[in-house]
């Protein structure tokens, strides 16, 4: 797989075959002068590449894949050449792939929907009426947004010191909670006032990451009525390093499947299919533990609303995107009871224990110390495109 990130000071970067980094700045002779003018040249994230729009991104990538094919002679008969343009995937630092200046979240997998409906609501009334109807999203903080193997502490907020209690304590967070999701980067995106619309879209998304959407949800249990989510959100969300365009994930595509009950509304009809096959995984590893033990097991086409009707609805109002914008899809859950994509479900509101693999330990939320990984791959005939890793360790909270 080619996956593009931002490791160190070098800029721009293409993962290799899983134990190589492409220093791109180091080969940027390689590429068109004005690709490398306008997408290499004094970029330390991906957002100018980002922002050039999709013939930039085709061009930008089969160079790459060019550039490291065992045929091409550029890279492979120049060792000097090599030595600075390969940087070891163990001696690497990675930042964050963009400048992310907006972030918004959704609520996009039916099953994660109807679970936590039910748990809530009650089986009758487990989706609220608008959510077959538009992709329910919030606005999330850019700025706790974090890459790859950062430390999140746990937070302190008001909460429910029991379940017949009514007035708050001021507390850590005791039912502390990951949701397994997948982001994307916008591409170019639109002018105010002009809305993207659906046979624009795909031009308009870059490529998909791993992310790990933290919630504390007994704060949020207290905070959300009548606005949504907030503190029980924003103290972090963990993103991979590495993003894989659309191109790459193209052969994994999925026949279209049109919603039909009901029938999204004219603006959000698609006529071609935008799910993808990805398989998910989660791992925890208690502090006490040797390895981590998976968890959950889950799948990208479990979502019901497709990233091409995410952006398109939070753009019908005429909602400016820009390069770099970061949307999260929602938790993704199967229908199996190893394909939840949260200890809310995993543990079932706390009915139930989740049993770390042969480790002796079992889980209903998260402890001081666990860390949560996160991997996917799309499988093909005989190769893998990977995501890498989304992986945090919870910290203990803040003294009061």
């Amino acid at each position: 797989r080619v996956g593009f990130g931002s490791c160190g000071s070098s800029g721009i970067n293409a993962e290799y075959g899983g134990n190589y980094i492409l220093d791109v700045t180091v080969v940027k002779h390689l590429f068109s002068p004005e690709l490398a003018e306008r997408c290499i040249e004094g970029q330390t994230t991906l957002n100018a590449l980002m922002g050039a729009g999709r013939p930039a991104w085709t061009e930008f990538r089969n160079t790459v894949k060019k550039i490291l094919s065992k045929d091409e002679p550029s890279l492979q008969n120049n060792a000097g050449l090599r030595t600075k343009a390969l940087i070891p995937m163990r001696d690497a630092i990675m930042h964050l792939p963009a400048q992310i200046g907006d972030y918004t979240d959704f609520y996009s997998s039916r099953n994660h929907a109807t679970n936590v409906g039910i748990m809530f609501r009650g089986k009758e009334n487990a989706l609220m009426p608008n959510w077959l109807h538009l992709p329910v999203g919030y606005h999330g903080r850019a700025s706790s947004v974090v890459v790859d193997g950062t430390p999140v502490k746990r937070p302190l907020g008001q909460i429910l010191p029991s379940p017949t209690a009514t007035t708050p304590i001021f507390a850590p967070c005791k039912l502390m909670d990951f949701e397994l999701e997948m982001g994307f980067f916008v591409g170019p995106g639109n002018n105010f006032g002009e809305p993207i619309k659906m046979e624009n879209a795909a031009d308009n998304i870059f490529g998909l990451v791993l992310m790990n959407d933290w919630s504390a949800r007994d704060i949020q249990k207290w905070e959300y009525v009548p606005l949504g989510p907030f503190n029980a959100k924003n103290f972090g969300t963990t993103i991979g390093a590495w993003v894989v365009t659309m191109d790459a994930l193209a052969p994994f595509k999925l026949p279209h499947k049109p919603q039909e009950d009901p029938s999204p509304l004219p603006y959000l009809q698609e006529k071609d299919s935008y799910q993808f096959d990805i398989n998910l995984f989660v791992s925890i590893q208690g502090e006490n533990m040797t390895k981590p033990e998976v968890v959950a097991k889950s799948n990208f086409k479990h979502m019901y609303w497709s990233p091409r009707q995410q952006l398109v609805h939070h753009s019908v109002t005429g909602c400016n995107m820009r390069p770099g914008d970061l949307l999260g899809s929602g938790t993704i859950s199967g229908t199996e009871d190893d394909s939840l994509g949260s200890m809310l479900e995993l543990c079932w509101k706390g009915t139930r224990e989740v049993k770390l693999g042969d480790s002796g330990e079992v889980r209903k939320f998260l402890k001081d110390g666990d860390s949560v990984h996160m991997t996917g791959y799309a499988q093909g005939p005989g190769y893998r495109v990977g995501f890498g890793s989304c992986a945090g360790k919870v910290l203990p909270a803040n003294s009061i």
